[in-house]
């Protein structure tokens, strides 16, 4: 299965976004908001400046408490990004994200900002293959 796939399954495609100069409290805002776990910080909303994530934002808050709110978000933001692109295998993106420890990867094509997949968007598109798999094999043992 291919990223392209995932990606052409969720239900929301949409890209959230924050420019280097939000706070980290308008970042919590936008996360809440929009019920995801992380953010891609870009100025354009094309580029890919960095990453923030509620982990990110939680990491910080146990370190210095409620102080680090009034931050800006590229004082905290995660600079260097791993991607994927459409055509990259979910296998492949799993084993990165599982090695880097790390739950979202945004997706790049030419060069820019396409979408984001999320470890939970992988698991479920894989469990649904897998699923499919099992009923394509039960069927064949049938003789259906």
């Amino acid at each position: 299965m291919l990223v392209q796939n995932i990606a052409g399954s969720k239900q929301n495609n949409k890209i959230y976004t924050i420019t280097k100069s939000h706070t980290i409290d308008d970042a919590v805002s936008d996360l809440a908001a929009h019920r995801v776990g992380a953010l891609v910080v870009s100025d354009d909303g094309k580029t890919i400046d960095g990453i923030l994530s509620e982990r990110d934002i939680i990491r910080e808050m146990g370190k210095r408490g409620t102080a680090c709110l009034t931050e800006k978000v590229g004082e905290m933001m995660t600079g260097a990004v791993s991607c994927c692109s459409m055509k990259d295998s979910a296998q492949s993106v799993l084993e990165a994200m599982t090695e880097g420890r790390f739950r979202h990867m945004p997706i790049l094509e030419n060069g820019k900002l396409a979408g984001v997949i999320s470890i939970g968007d992988v698991v479920k598109a894989r469990l649904e293959e897998m699923a499919n798999e099992h009923s394509a094999m039960v069927d064949m043992i049938r003789g259906v």
